[in-house]
């Protein structure tokens, strides 16, 4: 990461809020009587907010919806001030905050890229000289000459984007905007993000795509109610994040206070029928402990384990191989318990082979009715990439439970995955309110060890057959 010595932004204390009238005619009594008597309650979008962003860093913004996310990044670009707090920008900032932003509907294409380079502070000379790349990057042919009120949310997104990311921003906002293109396009996209940031941009990223922030990102904060509630590691954020987004009133509230709080150690205990889980968020500390210990003791390389004859061609369980970062989110009519991995003979292992079938497991137990329930679980690296994932509520396949019921729950998977750590998610959700009646993150945690072959892919999954090998053919070159 490139970071320079002054933050490129600076927020101090910052807090948007908002006259809100209970009739119509309160707005002019208000005006008539020139607050000597209040006829609105304030409202708060944003109270309080604090943090600096520094060059070269991808931060990633998490929170659920009017958690004050969008207002935030309104007010980094400059479009609203902030009712309180002090506010300091250093660069030139692109925003992608909503599609078709600052675009004139009667305008065309090409009047619109020199109309937004012209507000992001360019020259009309520089316009020109970027002019085709932006267009060649829109790739929207010759609607470039036609009015954009004619264009679809696909085509608004392409041309702003490609005026925002070509006129070279020190600092990249985007605002769930990709969300609309199509995926030859996201991928474009991304890559040029990338770029940006390679030459020392900063990128700011909204998203309620926890993997993405994860994956993206080398920083994240999480908004709820208009709060910071932390400011870290972006596996530990989402993580905190993903605990909340289903919480409602009271329950909310509590979880919010020991979010900030952050003063208790995480736990990871395993649910049982007679207590209920623990259900206590990640703390950063613990996640960067857990990190550190994954290059030295938790997360030891094959060859330098205590028993290395048994990580080649044969699969086991060590009891002291166990998640640290376990996060539970509350029991809502049903608890998952005993989650594992299975070998095909029912022994329980967390060390796998490459190559061979296992069995995902674990039980639910209902404290009610439920008239269609659905089953998941999901893989993903240490870092938080989700690699696969799978339920069976593809077809509208849900099956009905009764109180009291236990149900066993079995995921056969094929071992693709090439040597190194990963964790597993179970969950269970009422398809009718699309509701999680629980669910557990890095519930599980597995090593994929080597075949009586080995392995030699680089990448995470490892496509080629077992039985099959990398086959080579010399043939002269045709005169």
């Amino acid at each position: 990461m490139v970071m320079g010595n002054e933050p490129v932004i600076d927020a101090e204390s910052i807090s948007k809020s908002y006259q809100i009238f209970a009739r119509p005619a309160d707005r002019l009594k208000q005006i008539f009587w020139r607050g000597r008597k209040r006829y609105y309650k304030d409202f708060y979008a944003l109270q309080n907010i604090d943090f600096k962003v520094y060059r070269g860093e991808k931060i990633g913004i998490v929170g659920r919806n009017g958690s004050g996310k969008s207002t935030l990044l309104q007010i980094l670009c400059g479009i609203f001030p902030p009712t309180d707090g002090r506010l300091k920008v250093n660069g030139r900032i692109a925003a992608l905050l909503e599609l078709g932003a600052g675009f004139n509907g009667e305008f065309t294409g090409r009047e619109n890229v020199y109309l937004n380079a012209a507000i992001l502070g360019l020259s009309v000379e520089e316009i020109d000289s970027r002019y085709e790349q932006i267009v060649s990057f829109a790739d929207i042919g010759d609607y470039i000459n036609q009015p954009a009120k004619s264009y679809s949310s696909g085509m608004y997104m392409r041309l702003a984007f490609a005026v925002a990311v070509c006129v070279d921003p020190d600092i990249l906002v985007v605002d769930e905007a990709l969300s609309v293109g199509d995926e030859a396009f996201q991928r474009k996209c991304f890559a040029r993000i990338e770029q940006i940031h390679k030459r020392g941009g900063t990128i700011l990223f909204v998203s309620h795509s926890a993997h993405l922030v994860v994956q993206l990102c080398d920083r994240a904060i999480l908004l709820d109610g208009g709060e910071m509630l932390m400011d870290g590691e972006p596996k530990t954020v989402v993580g905190n994040y993903q605990r909340l987004v289903n919480l409602q009133g009271d329950e909310a509230a509590v979880m919010r206070e020991t979010i900030r709080s952050l003063g208790e150690e995480p736990h990871s205990q395993e649910p049982s029928l007679e207590t209920e889980p623990v259900s206590a968020p990640i703390s950063e500390d613990s996640e960067t402990e857990a990190t550190q210990d994954s290059d030295q003791t938790d997360f030891p390389v094959p060859e330098k384990t205590p028993a290395p004859e048994k990580l080649h061609g044969s699969h086991f369980f060590d009891q002291g191989f166990i998640t640290q970062t376990q996060v539970d989110y509350v029991s809502q009519g049903a608890k998952i318990f005993d989650l594992r991995i299975e070998a095909e003979d029912s022994e329980k292992v967390n060390h796998l082979i490459h190559g061979e079938v296992y069995y995902l497991r674990y039980s639910v137990e209902f404290f009610q009715d439920f008239i269609f329930v659905g089953f998941g679980m999901a893989i993903k690296t240490r870092e938080g990439v989700y690699i696969s994932g799978e339920h069976n509520l593809e077809n509208n396949v849900g099956i009905e439970v009764n109180e009291g019921d236990i149900v066993d729950v079995t995921f056969p998977i094929v071992n693709r995955l090439t040597p190194n750590v990963y964790f597993c998610n179970a969950g269970v959700i009422e398809q009718n309110e699309h509701k999680f009646l629980h669910r557990i993150l890095d519930g599980y945690m597995f090593r994929v060890i080597p075949g009586k072959t080995g392995q030699s892919s680089t990448c995470l999954v490892n496509l080629k057959p077992e039985d099959k090998e990398l086959h080579y053919q010399i043939r002269p070159r045709s005169r």
